[in-house]
């Protein structure tokens, strides 16, 4: 029985080194590089991406950087870089900021907000948590007032199908906009996304309609035509819970910080130096 635990550790043990040497891209001279080094690297340029998804040419790239990035810091030590005052009051720095951020981290992480307090602010603040809603539209856009009207009094007598057909086909013949060829086809956007008048004119609409005036922006003059109209919609709480617990605790942080600062300042003996120059002038 003995003779098998033993075993089973030993295996566990070759199991977790196998693991560790896994994520080592490369040594130089003895040190480590690993794939968590490389995904500090990436974060540091783009937040977002990561490392193992990266093209095996990009991937070469950055292990190259901190190939060379590890052959510099050895080059620096070899050198007497860390011996130089100006190196140990820039470490002094760096100490100091990390003290800072890491005591600031420990506040934020302590913040805690629980789903009835998130909850409550949701149903509080519903307003803030509307979607505007969304459109699918078509435009004939011209350069004239009169071209414009034309195309209305062409369309005006249509419904339905024939309507949508009609309006499809003088879009491509008619339309200066680049949505021309795909017979006006804007697509779909959300409320306030187009300019105002012609945001104001869509939104007037119902589905399958079109304008019974030429509308007038900085681009001309369009004829507009909606398929299909949502309106604005309470976004559900289980969509934006998460994003409320973060600023709610990012709230109950910042007072936290103003208040602790405050007491400290209470406390502290601080001398305005400056106030103290000018008043021996």
């Amino acid at each position: 029985m003995l003779k098998l635990a033993k075993t089973s550790l030993l295996t566990l043990s070759l199991i977790a080194s196998s693991a560790l040497a896994s994520d080592v891209l490369v040594t130089v001279n003895g040190k480590n590089i690993t794939k968590q080094d490389a995904q500090t690297f990436v974060t540091a340029q783009v937040p977002q991406a990561k490392f193992a998804e990266l093209k095996p040419e990009e991937k070469k790239m950055i292990t190259d950087r901190l190939i060379e990035r590890q052959l510099f810091i050895e080059l620096a030590d070899k050198e007497g870089i860390a011996a130089k005052p100006e190196f140990k009051r820039n470490m002094d720095k760096i100490k100091d900021e990390l003290l800072v951020n890491m005591w600031m981290k420990e506040q934020m992480d302590s913040a805690v907000v629980s789903d009835s307090e998130a909850k409550e602010f949701y149903d509080k603040n519903m307003d803030k948590f509307m979607d505007t809603g969304s459109m699918h539209a078509r435009h004939i856009l011209v350069k004239t007032e009169k071209s414009a009207q034309e195309i209305v009094d062409t369309l005006k007598v249509l419904q339905g199908e024939a309507l949508k057909t009609k309006f499809i086909e003088l879009a491509k013949t008619k339309s200066t906009g680049p949505s021309g060829p795909k017979g006006g086809d804007l697509g779909t956007f959300k409320k306030g996304q187009m300019v105002p008048e012609f945001s104001k004119a869509a939104w007037a609409l119902e589905d399958g309609t079109v304008t019974i005036a030429p509308v007038k922006t900085q681009f001309g003059f369009h004829v507009i035509y909606v398929e299909t109209k949502t309106p604005a919609t309470t976004i559900a709480y289980e969509s934006v819970k998460e994003k409320i617990i973060a600023s709610l605790k990012q709230k109950q942080f910042a007072a936290k910080i103003s208040e602790v600062a405050k007491e400290l300042k209470s406390k502290a003996k601080i001398v305005d130096m400056s106030t103290e120059v000018n008043s021996t002038k």
